[in-house]
């Protein structure tokens, strides 16, 4: 069994971990995808992050049985050659939740204790304590998805005594959370939201998701959170959110174009804040990834036991 890695820079105790528990298989640890395509038509396990992966290099790929996706996003994958060929997908979905939950949590006490003009008035050696201070504590937050990281958001707003409401398409009851809807009806805890957080992936269901009358629902001081995938709203329908002052202001880890042009819009309106889809950055995040994969390797090994992440390549998620 050869098993390909297209992960840079692996540490040297997984590396050695790995190999030492699965001795009959053939690690190849490679730099990028660049360096893997050499071994890519004898693997029959390929680890990647997924926006490597194109038709062509799944074509070649004949001997392919299992993708481990080491991250959550899916959206650029090639499912249709995956299925045709059925192919056993699986990914990191969950090891996010920490970082992205602290994230959440981090943006949306910078904004409503003033951060960014703190941090400018300090620069500028101004002493000015009008800036208005708010809490976020006792305010209630409606989270657009009840999966892991949604789940480790509303767990950390229990310490802030919020109400937690989640948003998912079966509207399942879900840890942590107080409510739940469907996505057919979720225009009702939109309207309750002091802070809309979002996190749901990229699919059909989600594209565009979020509307004008959407954000007209929301209360005039809402803050809003996404950082799940850019394309859940329209940036001029959000724009015009914000101009309009029908929400007091948006955070944005994901936007429809990424990397953000220098001379985008959405880097000067005051009431945004912008960071470069890095919610999701740890130190942590590699081994977490490989912890993942070392589990479902065993079970795959085995042949005992359930995968854990698989994923439907016709849903794509």
């Amino acid at each position: 069994m050869k098993i390909v890695s297209a992960i840079k820079r692996v540490p040297g105790d997984i590396k050695e971990r790995l190999q030492g528990r699965f001795r009959d298989a053939e690690f190849y640890f490679c730099h990028g995808i660049e360096e893997a395509d050499r071994y890519l038509a004898e693997a029959d396990i390929f680890l990647t992050y997924g926006e490597d992966l194109t038709p062509e290099r799944i074509r070649k790929a004949e001997n392919l049985k299992w993708i481990m996706v080491m991250s959550a996003g899916m959206d650029r994958m090639p499912f249709n050659e995956i299925a045709e060929r059925d192919i056993l997908v699986t990914n990191v979905r969950g090891i996010h939740a920490k970082p992205m939950a602290e994230y959440a949590i981090s943006m949306l006490l910078q904004v409503s204790r003033q951060a960014k003009i703190l941090i400018e008035q300090e620069k500028n050696h101004t002493w000015n304590r009008r800036p208005v201070m708010t809490e976020i504590s006792g305010g209630t937050m409606v989270l657009l998805s009840t999966g892991a990281i949604a789940q480790e958001v509303a767990r950390l707003a229990k310490a802030f005594q919020m109400r937690t409401l989640g948003v998912s398409k079966s509207g399942r009851k879900k840890p942590y959370f107080d409510e739940t809807y469907t996505i057919d009806d979720f225009e009702q805890a939109l309207s309750q939201g002091d802070f809309i957080v979002a996190a749901l992936p990229s699919t059909e269901e989600t594209v565009h998701l979020l509307k004008p009358e959407h954000f007209q629902l929301m209360k005039e001081d809402a803050i809003f959170l996404n950082m799940g995938r850019g394309d859940l709203v329209e940036t001029d329908v959000l724009l015009n959110a914000v101009r309009n002052s029908e929400i007091r202001h948006a955070v944005l880890d994901v936007m429809e174009e990424e990397p953000l042009p220098a001379g985008h819009a959405l880097w000067d309106e005051e009431q945004i804040t912008i960071t470069p889809h890095l919610s999701g950055i740890s130190p942590h995040y590699v081994p977490r990834a490989f912890e993942l994969f070392e589990e479902n390797l065993e079970v795959y090994v085995s042949g005992s036991g359930d995968m854990m992440n698989t994923i439907d390549p016709k849903r794509g998620y």
